[in-house]
């Protein structure tokens, strides 16, 4: 018996373990008899390379007994708006493209995604949200934009 049990926690770890968006708030927009249920969340994610920068994430939350368990999947849809939060500093070059956060929104298969982007004719940070799948993406998605004063030209690698 513990065998077994062992062997999901090990297989369960990785995906307990992901790091999350400091969670703001949530609102429930179905209720489940059993489990909990199913919700919109705001969760706020601190871009790791700009200090001032904070993106905000709005996105379903599947609840019921799947939900409860962490085996449903979440919906793609999401929403973002980015703000300044505070003095925009920039410590080392940025990619015009990159990556800022992904989280799990799937056991296995699916990833809510941030990319920040840098339009430098405008001196603007450029966020996307977009969920994708292992085997295909979705083409809903969510765009905002931070424009940083021409005091502080943006630095590019």
């Amino acid at each position: 018996m513990r065998r077994p049990l062992l062997a999901l926690s090990l297989l369960l770890m990785p995906v307990l373990a992901l790091a999350e968006g400091e969670r703001i708030g949530a609102v429930d927009t179905v209720f489940k008899l059993i489990g909990p249920d199913h919700k919109i969340v705001v969760e706020a994610y601190d871009d790791p390379a700009v200090d001032g920068v904070t993106c905000f994430v709005s996105r379903a939350k599947t609840g019921g007994v799947k939900g409860a368990l962490g085996l449903a999947e979440d919906k793609a849809e999401a929403s973002i708006a980015c703000r300044q939060v505070g003095p925009i500093t920039i410590a080392k070059p940025l990619p015009k493209q990159a990556e800022v956060f992904n989280e799990r929104i799937s056991l296995v298969f699916k990833k809510l995604r941030i990319v920040r982007m840098v339009d430098s004719k405008r001196n603007t940070l450029v966020y996307l949200t977009y969920s994708d799948r292992l085997i295909e993406g979705s083409p809903q998605n969510s765009v905002t934009a931070v424009p940083v004063d021409r005091a502080t030209p943006i630095p590019l690698k």
